[in-house]
């Protein structure tokens, strides 16, 4: 398709809708919470390629098919990950994604702060 899973721009960084798959392209997990810990998995490594990390993200977007289903699963697995850090976020509801085993996709923003 021609993107980049994260860019950095300056002290800016962006990383595109993240779904839950391996480093084969399986999707990991049968339930929205298990999705969401390997899709922010995927996240994190993304971040550290372009040289940020969880702390430095101040907005997620969340995408989920089933938003009355899985909106519980799918915040404790965030909450987990960025606890304090509390950035802005979204979920919102979509009509699928690009795999029908697809839960959730998750895009961050971040920045960081030169020191």
């Amino acid at each position: 398709m021609g993107y980049s899973r994260a860019i950095r721009a300056g002290n800016f960084v962006s990383v595109s809708g993240t779904t839950a798959t391996d480093e084969n392209g399986e999707v990991v997990g049968d339930n929205a919470y298990d999705q969401t810990v390997q899709v922010l998995k995927n996240i994190q490594r993304a971040l550290g390629a372009v040289g940020a990390e969880f702390s430095d993200v101040i907005r997620t977007r969340t995408y989920v098919i089933d938003i009355d289903r899985d909106w519980e699963m799918v915040g404790k697995a965030h909450g987990e990950i960025f606890g304090t850090i509390r950035p802005a976020t979204s979920m919102i509801q979509i009509s699928k994604l690009i795999s029908p085993e697809m839960l959730v996709e998750i895009e961050v923003d971040a920045y960081i702060e030169e020191v």
